[in-house]
């Protein structure tokens, strides 16, 4: 299964290492520095050019982690990924 991050862009659900919101996992300075390196390394794909609600870390063929960065909020992903649902019928 594929989840849609806007514009043309899918991904494969079981590349997904996480889901976060941008606005608050940017607090932490971990992140903040994560993100730099990841852009400095080129492993940064800017999925919209508007304001970014959310981005999305994916593992590679090489394990080498993407990190998407989409204009589409985390809770509106995670409803997509159907995960959510799948918990609430266990």
């Amino acid at each position: 299964m594929y989840l849609h991050l806007g514009q043309d862009t899918v991904i494969k659900i079981e590349d997904i290492l996480g889901i976060f919101d941008m606005e608050t996992s940017t607090i932490s300075k971990v992140t903040r520095d994560y993100l730099a390196r990841a852009q400095k390394e080129n492993r940064v794909v800017n999925v919209s050019m508007e304001m970014p609600k959310s981005f999305v870390l994916c593992s590679g063929k090489n394990q080498e982690v993407t990190v998407y960065i989409t204009q589409i909020s985390s809770s509106t992903l995670l409803k997509r990924t159907g995960f959510i649902e799948g918990i609430a019928n266990v």
